[in-house]
């Protein structure tokens, strides 16, 4: 888009995060959501968090902390890296990181889809409760902590104990895994599987990027659902 495209200019060298997010909290359906763009974000925190509406917002630069926390509908695009916990607890709507990401991105997410086109590091996606995230790149240990529901789709490798303490999230990983968490194993990877993976891409924007039959998949053995003393040092 063109500078003339954007609905709204919001510059952070002139402007705080907490004036760009009140600004965005006011925006109603309704109104002329046209797309919004912000410069300058030298790695802020909390840049576009709380956001309740159908409008699209592009950040030229990298941010910190919290970027799209507790999203509702909006479609955010990052042009650059991201910091501690991206999206976490979004409920909804798009993020769509064209960097790295750090710690936790997607934690406790409920709902929408994060796309990293970097890597992401450790504990991505950790009680992650509905998400769809999508990295290019790889991830770090701890992915997918105690993942309740959602997907992760790892095009690179993982870390340590992936899927530890696992739920009933879906993990597809193309690449190598360093060690699998607690209850986390490889399940059969099947046409009704590569279908959904199929879609998962697709919703992401990557269904042309890779071939769906080079991933693996990863879930729940279920073994830690319900306390029993035999596996007590698993807990």
């Amino acid at each position: 888009m063109t500078k003339e495209t954007y609905g709204q200019i919001f510059d952070l060298s002139s402007g705080s995060a907490r004036e760009l997010n009140r600004a965005l909290h006011a925006a109603k359906d309704g109104d002329n959501l046209a797309p919004w763009r912000v410069f300058n974000s030298r790695g802020a925190h909390s840049i576009a968090v709380g956001v309740d509406a159908d409008v699209t917002i592009e950040i030229d630069g990298d941010v910190g902390y919290y970027c799209g926390g507790m999203n509702k509908r909006a479609s955010i695009v990052v042009n650059g890296s991201a910091g501690v916990g991206l999206g976490e607890n979004m409920m909804s709507g798009l993020i769509y990181v064209r960097g790295d990401a750090s710690e936790a991105a997607g934690a406790t997410a409920h709902g929408g889809a994060v796309v990293i086109e970097g890597n992401a590091s450790g504990r991505c996606g950790v009680s992650m409760k509905g998400v769809d995230i999508v990295v290019k790149g790889s991830i770090g240990h701890m992915s997918a902590f105690m993942a309740q529901a959602g997907s992760l789709v790892v095009f690179g490798d993982a870390g340590e104990a992936l899927g530890d303490s696992i739920y009933e999230a879906k993990l597809y990983v193309r690449g190598g895994v360093r060690s699998l968490g607690a209850d986390c194993v490889e399940k059969p990877m099947d046409d009704v599987h590569r279908a959904e993976l199929h879609e998962k891409l697709k919703l992401a924007g990557a269904a042309g990027d890779v071939d769906v039959g080079e991933f693996r998949r990863y879930g729940s053995a279920r073994t830690l659902y319900h306390f029993h003393v035999d596996n007590a040092g698993a807990y």
